[in-house]
């Protein structure tokens, strides 16, 4: 499984996002085109690829059981284009908040030149236009709509109006939606029917994928309400996200017990994230901030848990 939320409003940047960088001192401005580029792979934030592109790749792997190039050009897609389009829409619309808010700049998210917005969106734009273009050409109008969607609701978290990130309860759907619709694309892209295994896998990586992003926007209450930001986590208090974040992911682990085996195995690596929520299960809103420490351990369990549900695939193929 991968990462969600987190950053004001449970922005989508966090564990297993990371990756951004400080860029205020106008690196873009007077460093050339090579500290543009660079800035621009900050923004795009490398650590959070794989979160992207491993749900698409496996999904059509695994439905295809062949290395095409919708493959290639799909993964590289969800790797790179897909999240400089999430990632830099969100650091230019949130610049301003995110001034205020000392774990950007660091490993929790970019903080972007005031003067490289322009160049961000326009790249964050132009970038996936020949991916999505080759992607519909060899896809079907069942994939094309998903695509279209996915694409939206990248869009939508973080764009002026829309403002997704800002709606509880609708933020936390839509930040599992940017990595649950990867998977959902790449079975769909394959051309076969989805079988009821993969609609519950599909399933139980949304409510992992909301949780995620719940218990991401929880260390961001107190300056969330202060700048007047809302988010699942003010709305309900910090206390009550937890829990629901905590009883979400062992939701996520019940439903894995209903697909073929060895899928049933894969119920117990929800444990892990419910056990890194569990401390702060009874954290006042004014002690939000604590919650932060469980949040940074995630990066390290997302990859442990991100190689063990490997293992399960290639299990499951060769069975």
């Amino acid at each position: 499984m991968s990462r969600v939320g987190s950053g004001g409003a449970g922005a989508p940047d966090g564990p297993g996002t990371a990756g951004g960088a400080r860029a205020t001192g106008g690196a873009g401005a007077t460093g050339g085109a090579g500290a543009t580029l660079r800035q621009l792979l900050v923004a795009s934030r490398p650590v959070s690829w794989v979160n992207t592109a491993y749900p698409f790749a496996a999904a059509y792997v695994m439905a295809t059981r062949e290395v095409d190039a919708r493959l290639v050009v799909g993964t590289l897609f969800f790797l790179i284009p897909y999240n400089l389009l999430m990632y830099g829409i969100n650091d230019v619309f949130d610049y301003e908040s995110d001034l205020a808010n000392p774990r950007k700049g660091g490993v929790e998210g970019a903080l972007l030149d005031r003067r490289l917005h322009r160049t961000t969106l326009l790249a964050a734009v132009l970038l996936p236009v020949p991916f999505v273009a080759y992607l519909v050409a060899v896809g079907s109008p069942v994939s094309w709509a998903v695509l279209a969607f996915s694409l939206f609701a990248v869009v939508a978290y973080s764009a002026p109006r829309l403002r997704f990130k800002e709606r509880p309860v609708l933020d936390s759907l839509t930040s599992s939606t940017h990595f649950v619709s990867p998977a959902l694309y790449g079975l769909v892209l394959a051309g076969e029917p989805i079988g009821r295994g993969a609609w519950i896998i599909l399933a139980a990586f949304f409510v992992w994928g909301g949780a995620s992003q719940a218990f991401g926007a929880v260390q961001d209450v107190v300056p969330d309400r202060a700048g007047g930001i809302a988010s699942v986590a003010t709305v309900l208090g910090a206390r009550t996200t937890v829990r629901l974040a905590i009883a979400s992911y062992l939701a996520a682990g019940l439903l894995l017990l209903a697909v073929p085996w060895p899928g049933p195995l894969a119920s117990v690596l929800v444990l892990p994230y419910a056990a890194l929520a569990w401390p702060y299960r009874s954290v006042p809103d004014a002690d939000a901030a604590l919650a932060n420490r469980g949040w940074r351990r995630f990066l390290g369990v997302n990859y442990v848990v991100g190689f063990l549900v490997t293992q399960l695939l290639i299990w499951s193929a060769l069975a």
